[in-house]
């Protein structure tokens, strides 16, 4: 539940600061609290590589269109853009004493689950280079009942047909056949809190998460296999929620994720700079559904009809960044890359997996125009070349943008904008709110955060990357920083 506007002015005492910062020398060992992140998709493969990268880019959001389309609460975390930023993934812990888990950070989906001891199916290695662990239910935790609030609230608000002493299970297909199952524990998630500039004191909270049990599919593959997931999205079931239920945090989070230098910055809490201007969430949506009013290209408008945006079943408009790429309706990608392209009659284009590419040399934001979504409340959002032209050789380009009909015959309707249209933006969640926005940004540099119960103002920063991690990217290194502003509650 949400919390009370007095309990929201206390929470606000509580930052989750994720630095995506990179490194090619290991952190220091003073810097408590801090879990390193890594990259599971490079940008670039080889020019025989190619076709496999964009295959499995398509694979990805081909699995995550099954759920977000689906009358399911289960993540499958997301990969990030086909340029600089990938997917990311960092290291946290959970139990008493804790052991350390590597999951998908994923701003569009809603509990954590990580993958439990004896699953059948889950991986026991990775070809990310880390080491998996399963998690036992049997050291600290304790199991979810079948007739507990939680079971009932992830059911759609009714108890499921189960005895009470059975576990709450969960189970979810994907639209590529993949698969999850498994049951709710609740223990301890461990994170740092900040008692002061700099300074950082252990603490935890208790939250419920999914185990799973057994894994099918692509889910069980070895070469990208980590430990679970991480979701951020706004149900009662998510890690945000509940912390904030247990007036830990506020229900407000932002992210910014650096495609130029590969930094950016991700943080639970008031952010009073920069300024963004916001747009509402439609209501009763399970995800971050905007009303996108239009479209133009180099600031001309598409025409189109003027139901294409509706909101509706299988239509309207959803911001998720665990989805890599941008699907646009049919008739909306067909009008808009004729625009893109109305002064390059003469190039010639390839199809790669549904994707459209072709040759060229130069600058692509000196060569093509900006693409701006247009939303209510007079907010706007600029794409750049540079952000839907992504490269994948010498001079190769393909667009970001793709027909949605093509992915799934149920999404040919919707619009879903992913990590290609989301980067290099600052984009605040207010779910206290329940608005959204976003401002261009340089992701590489801070926010500021306010403490509303002391009236401080934190720097939240970033660190700049060294050119080398976009070759080497398995030494890549984003630092989680999970801190608490520490300050009194007063009842």
């Amino acid at each position: 539940m949400a919390p009370s506007p007095r309990a929201s002015s206390f929470s606000r005492a509580l930052l989750l600061l994720l630095a995506l910062s990179v490194a090619l020398a290991p952190a220091p060992a003073a810097a408590t609290g801090v879990f390193r992140v890594r990259r599971k998709f490079p940008r670039h493969g080889g020019a025989g590589e190619a076709e496999e990268h964009l295959a499995a880019l398509r694979r990805h959001d081909g699995r995550r269109h099954g759920r977000l389309l689906g009358a399911v609460d289960l993540p499958l975390g997301g990969v990030g853009l086909p340029t600089e930023t990938g997917l990311y993934f960092t290291r946290i812990e959970i139990g008493a004493p804790p052991k350390g888990y590597y999951v998908q950070v994923d701003t569009g989906s809603d509990i954590l689950w990580v993958n439990c001891i004896r699953c059948d199916g889950c991986p026991t290695r990775s070809g990310l280079g880390i080491e998996l662990t399963q998690y036992d239910p049997a050291g600290s935790g304790s199991m979810v009942g079948c007739d507990q609030e939680f079971c009932a609230a992830t059911n759609g608000g009714v108890p499921p047909p189960c005895s009470s002493e059975s576990p709450c299970q969960f189970r979810i297909t994907y639209g590529d056949g993949s698969s999850t199952a498994g049951f709710y524990v609740t223990d301890l998630l461990q994170y740092d809190r900040a008692s002061g500039n700099g300074q950082t004191t252990p603490s935890n909270a208790t939250i419920t998460f999914g185990c799973g049990a057994q894994l099918g599919g692509d889910l069980g593959s070895d070469s990208q296999a980590l430990d679970g997931i991480l979701g951020f999205g706004q149900s009662n079931s998510s890690v945000l929620s509940q912390l904030a239920a247990a007036r830990k945090v506020p229900k407000i989070f932002a992210h910014c994720l650096d495609t130029v230098r590969g930094g950016g910055i991700f943080a639970i809490g008031d952010v009073v700079q920069p300024k963004v201007k916001t747009t509402p969430l439609v209501p009763n949506m399970p995800h971050y559904n905007v009303n996108l009013e239009g479209v133009s290209v180099g600031g001309a408008t598409l025409q189109l009809p003027t139901n294409t945006f509706d909101s509706g079943e299988n239509k309207g408009t959803i911001i998720d960044s665990g989805t890599t790429l941008a699907y646009l309706p049919e008739e909306v990608h067909k009008t808009l890359m004729a625009a893109v392209f109305n002064k390059k009659q003469d190039m010639n284009f390839r199809n790669y997996q549904d994707f459209l590419c072709f040759q060229f040399s130069g600058s692509v934001d000196d060569g093509f125009p900006i693409i701006t979504f247009s939303f209510e409340g007079d907010l706007t959002l600029n794409v750049y070349p540079h952000d839907y032209l992504f490269q994948n050789g010498n001079d190769f380009y393909c667009v970001g943008f793709l027909n949605g009909g093509l992915q799934t015959k149920d999404g040919k309707n919707m619009v879903l904008l992913g990590d290609l249209v989301l980067s290099n933006k600052l984009v605040v969640y207010d779910l206290e709110n329940q608005v959204i926005g976003w401002t261009d940004y340089n992701c590489s540099s801070s926010i500021k955060i306010k403490d509303d119960m002391t009236g401080f103002t934190y720097t939240v920063d970033a660190h700049n990357i060294s050119s080398g991690w976009r070759f080497q990217w398995h030494k890549s290194l984003v630092l989680l920083l999970v801190t608490t502003i520490w300050s009194y509650l007063m009842f």
